[in-house]
């Protein structure tokens, strides 16, 4: 197994909504209740039934918050029919294969997402994944994990 496979989370539990995990990866973002811009752009992707499927895999997820934060109308634009290419693209890359726990991860690891990209994990100023502070780790899902992350991951262009 290559040590690309990401891990989320060694993250502070502080200050996320407590997880239960109640089934996979889509129905447990949907109970937590944070992450309907996410959940809505799965949809508009066409990646919902993936998301649902046998996996594993590792989610970093993005909080609503997360993607408010973005430029106005990003979201809006992101969610137009002649937009799915790249609204998939963003999605994907937030995706590793595999499930990789908060204990898997080093500081420095590199891993490989769905979309091709890589994902750089830091740990020295507390878990991060491309500088986005990852604020809930470890959040079971019967086909996976998620670790929830305070910003967007943008694929490079």
């Amino acid at each position: 197994m290559r040590n690309t496979l990401l891990a989320l989370g060694a993250a502070g539990l502080l200050a996320a909504p407590a997880f239960a995990e109640t089934g996979d990866i889509v129905e447990t973002a949907t109970e937590a209740g944070s992450f309907t811009t996410l959940l809505a752009a799965a949809e508009a992707a066409g990646l919902v039934d993936t998301l649902k499927g046998e996996g594993p895999y590792t989610v970093f997820a993005p909080t609503d918050e997360a993607f408010a934060a973005l430029p106005e109308g990003t979201v809006d634009d992101l969610l137009k029919p002649e937009n799915q290419e790249k609204l998939t693209e963003i999605l994907t890359y937030h995706v590793v294969p595999g499930e990789v726990m908060s204990s898997d991860l080093s500081e420095g690891m590199m891993a490989e997402t769905v979309e091709g990209g890589e994902l750089t994990i830091s740990l020295e100023d507390g878990p991060q994944v491309n500088g986005v502070t990852i604020s809930q780790p470890d959040v079971d899902a019967t086909n996976g994990v998620i670790h929830v992350i305070d910003g967007v991951l943008m694929p490079s262009a």
